[in-house]
C-alpha cells in the first residue's frame, strides 16, 4: 500500500463501506489512520459523494432509526453523530424527522420497568434519571412520566 495510490485508497473506503454505512467524516480519519495522504482522501471521498456510495444524509437518517429503536433519546444520537464527524443542519432536520420520541421513550421505560406507570416522588425520579441517561429531553421525559408540564417553556 502506498500512501499516494488512489486504487489502494479507493479499494480501503469501499472495503469499509462493504461492512457498515459510514459518515464521510469517519470514513476520512479511517484513511487518514491508515496512512493515506489527505488530498487523496478528499478526492476518493467526493467520487464516492458523486457516485452514491457515501452519502452522509443517508447515515444520518439510518443512524438515528436505529440508536432510537435501541432506545436512545436524541440528545445521545446528537452526541453520537457529533463523535462520528457530523454536526449542523443535516443532524438537526434528521432529528426534528423523526416521527416520534415519545414512543421510544415510553418503550424504553416499558422495558426497564415495566409497564405499571412510576408510583411516587422516588419512583419518578429514578425512572427520569434513566431516560436522562439514555439521551431524552426534560420535556420529553416530563411529559412521559406524567410530571406537571404546565411549566414547560417552549
Amino acid at each position: 500500500m502506498e500512501p499516494g495510490d488512489a486504487r489502494s485508497a479507493r479499494a480501503a473506503a469501499l472495503n469499509s463501506l462493504a461492512r457498515r454505512d459510514h459518515a464521510s467524516g469517519e470514513l476520512r480519519r479511517k484513511l487518514l489512520r491508515r496512512g493515506f495522504e489527505a488530498a487523496l482522501i478528499e478526492r476518493v471521498i467526493e467520487d464516492l459523494l458523486a457516485e452514491g456510495l457515501l452519502d452522509d444524509r443517508r447515515f444520518v437518517e439510518n443512524f438515528i432509526a436505529y440508536h432510537a429503536q435501541r432506545g436512545h433519546g436524541p440528545l445521545r444520537v446528537r452526541a453520537d453523530l457529533r463523535a462520528a464527524g457530523l454536526e449542523g443542519a443535516l443532524v438537526e432536520e434528521g432529528l426534528e424527522a423523526y416521527p416520534d420520541w415519545l414512543a421510544q421513550l415510553r418503550q424504553a421505560r416499558r422495558k426497564k420497568f415495566g409497564d405499571p406507570p412510576p408510583e411516587g416522588y422516588e419512583d419518578r425520579r429514578r425512572q427520569a434519571r434513566f431516560l436522562s441517561y439514555r439521551g431524552f429531553t426534560g420535556a420529553q421525559i416530563r411529559t412521559g412520566l406524567g410530571f406537571d408540564t404546565d411549566l414547560d417553556i417552549e
